[in-house]
């Protein structure tokens, strides 16, 4: 995040050619003990290369969430089914997407448990690669198939390189190789990378190659599927959100979900000081810059500083999804401010150098000065 005294709204220092986008090992370990918290269980645009790929290590439990049913023409829609609905209307989710990932991650939690699969990294996944099959406006069928066969979605960086994966299909975007080496049937006919079942369940299978554990090696788990750093990165986030929204047992804010999935969107897009997202030839955001466009992006109108935000929201003591974080003295100056997006992440244009990423909220040291929350 930004260094303590460093005010992003003052004039950048000399920018540098190319922008950083890093995932700290704290970030993917917070990740692995969100995703163990919501995990299915049996009957119950890249700047840069990242710096690093660190490995988290296993935390949390997982909390079952109940198993489909295996009873045909029930006439009472099952637990799960009741689960299923509730979570794809809270997310967005198509309800035949959500029934996929779910059931994939059902079928290979009771296969493979040692890998400690979670429907919200398949989700994040789908979510990232084809935005659940919506993307060149399709969508998955009742049958779970593609209503029209979905080619590859293209993804270009920052710097309009072509960072897709070539020859890539279906609502998952796998590859050809992923294809061929880890392909299933989730119904016992011939593999479609185009129906959501077969494709959600191939992609744990490659997930889960090897005895893999994602409690321990989630980054390198999903880097096998979807390996340009944007996507990585933007998966990520959404893993977090996902799983926050998981957990909770009310639905979210629209405008906040709203507001998150924009600066999602925005991961990859330099700091750039004064950016509002447009500008040529260097597009990108400052720190409020991004907050500001992201709730706008929600109908909601937010103050165009990080100072001027945090005296015009309401405060709040825990953060929740979506929340706007400060940082700074509250008596005299906040230089900067970020975009929460649950199990102690944020979104931010952190300075000049820097893309807009995903990284823990608090550190030793920092000057963390609290939370507004703009939808109160």
């Amino acid at each position: 995040m930004t260094e303590p005294g460093l005010d992003s709204e003052q004039p950048p220092r000399k920018p540098r050619r190319r922008r950083a986008l890093v995932v700290t090992a704290a970030v993917v370990v917070a990740v692995a003990a969100l995703i163990m918290a919501v995990q299915v269980a049996p009957g119950a645009q890249q700047p840069v290369n990242t710096a690093a790929t660190p490995q988290p290590t296993p935390a949390g439990t997982a909390s079952p969430v109940p198993a489909p049913s295996t009873q045909p023409n029930v006439p009472q829609p099952s637990e799960f089914d009741a689960w299923a609905s509730k979570t794809s209307q809270w997310l967005d989710i198509p309800l035949r997407a959500m029934t996929g990932y779910a059931k994939a991650t059902v079928t290979l939690t009771k296969e493979q448990p040692g890998c400690h699969l979670s429907w919200v990294t398949l989700a994040a996944i789908g979510k990232i690669a084809s935005n659940h099959g919506r993307a060149h406006g399709d969508h998955v069928g009742d049958d779970g198939a593609m209503t029209k066969p979905l080619g590859t979605v293209e993804v270009r960086d920052f710097y309009h390189h072509v960072v897709s994966t070539a020859n890539a299909s279906g609502p998952m975007q796998l590859s050809p190789a992923v294809w061929a080496k880890w392909q299933r049937s989730a119904s016992g006919g011939k593999p479609d990378p185009q129906n959501v079942d077969d494709a959600a369940l191939t992609a744990g299978r490659a997930l889960c190659a090897g005895g893999r554990d994602l409690a321990t090696d989630w980054w390198n788990g999903v880097a096998s599927l979807q390996g340009a750093p944007v996507s990585l990165h933007r998966i990520l986030a959404t893993v977090n959100v996902y799983g926050t929204v998981g957990q909770s047992s009310g639905a979210p804010n629209p405008a906040v979900l709203s507001a998150v999935d924009f600066a999602i969107d925005q991961i990859g897009l330099p700091y750039v000081w004064g950016g509002n997202g447009s500008g040529d030839p260097d597009p990108g955001f400052d720190c409020s810059g991004l907050t500001t466009a992201a709730y706008g992006s929600a109908g909601v109108k937010l103050t165009r500083t990080a100072d001027t935000q945090f005296r015009s929201v309401q405060h709040v003591t825990e953060p929740q999804l979506g929340d706007l974080i400060f940082f700074g003295a509250p008596a005299t100056k906040i230089h900067h401010v970020g975009l929460y997006i649950g199990n102690q992440q944020m979104i931010d244009a952190p300075q000049t150098g820097q893309a807009v990423q995903v990284h823990p909220y608090r550190r030793p040291g920092d000057d963390y000065a609290g939370a507004g929350r703009p939808t109160a």
